[in-house]
């Protein structure tokens, strides 16, 4: 048995898609989840800057001796996992393999549509997955800036006019294609889901990447000895703004008592980071009898302000 806890990061809140599904199918891991809160969306960033982030979002999950790191993010699993994978020891699994192994098992006609963020579609990789995989795919492709900042700021709900509006235009080149599948290609847009499914209909399947790579953790690690793991939770900014979206991505209430951010971007010369020490255990995760979690936060302790010396 490996009872090292297993890091999922993201670029905000839409990773705890796949931490949900980790504590369905893997109750007794302990999890280290790390939101970027302060930083999100990477989807509109240069490539340089995703992965100046991700090495530093991979360098504060390694503080907890880790045994796997889930790239709950598209955008970092499309433009910056391969050279961060191999920079580093411990395994690291991302979204888009996964992604494109069950939109392909699930689509009937081979006509697939994909929608993330700008630097995922500028990448190209589940083009390139998915035809690798089967040349006979059609595969189509849709940039969705607005999503991540509507599923940040809670408009995410039928019947609100912003949410359908944007997906409504967003999917009409998607729909016009004809495809039986469409591939959820950032971990925030479950969120949406019921919004992003009302408009494609019922004869389309969404598949949620971030499930998908939860699901292939299962066969990779050695699974802990311990009957239920605990959670912990940490944000770089907003902690207020992560306690009132989580429960919609855990489909469990939450205590939405303030906490303190332990990420505090800071400029000297070059922007860098300076993380901030918790009490060992800042979030309690309690399971209530549908098996949804819910979380309470409990208080934080911050480290002294440091001052800039540059």
């Amino acid at each position: 048995m490996d009872n090292r806890p297993i890091g999922v990061f993201d670029s905000g809140v839409g990773g705890l898609t796949a931490v949900r599904r980790l504590h369905e199918i893997l109750p007794g891991e302990d999890i280290i989840y790390f939101g970027d809160t302060g930083r999100v969306p990477y989807g509109t960033r240069s490539a340089e800057t995703i992965l100046k982030y991700t090495r530093q979002d991979v360098k504060f999950l390694r503080k907890f001796d880790i045994k796997a790191i889930v790239v709950a993010c598209n955008t970092v699993s499309a433009t910056a996992l391969d050279t961060v994978a191999a920079e580093t020891d411990v395994p690291m699994i991302g979204v888009v393999w996964p992604a494109c192994a069950a939109a392909r098992a699930a689509t009937r006609t081979g006509r697939i549509g994909v929608i993330g963020t700008p630097a995922t579609v500028r990448s190209g990789v589940y083009d390139r997955m998915l035809r690798a995989a089967d040349p006979g795919l059609a595969v189509f492709m849709q940039a969705c800036p607005l999503l991540v900042p509507l599923a940040e700021n809670g408009r995410v709900h039928p019947g609100d006019i912003v949410a359908e509006t944007v997906v409504r235009e967003y999917l009409a080149p998607i729909k016009a294609q004809d495809v039986d599948t469409l591939i959820l290609a950032c971990t925030h847009y479950p969120l949406l889901s019921a919004v992003i499914a009302a408009e494609m209909g019922p004869s389309v399947t969404l598949i949620d990447s971030g499930a998908a790579a939860a699901e292939s953790v299962r066969g990779m690690l050695v699974p802990a000895g311990r009957h239920k793991g605990k959670t912990r939770y940490f944000v770089s900014a907003a902690p207020a703004g992560f306690n009132a979206l989580a429960p919609g991505f855990l489909t469990g209430p939450l205590d939405s008592r303030p906490s303190r951010s332990i990420l505090m971007p800071t400029e000297a010369g070059a922007v860098r980071l300076i993380y901030r020490e918790m009490r060992r255990q800042p979030w309690k995760i309690s399971r209530k009898t549908s098996g949804c979690p819910s979380i309470r936060p409990s208080l934080l302790r911050a480290a002294p302000r440091r001052r800039s010396t540059s």
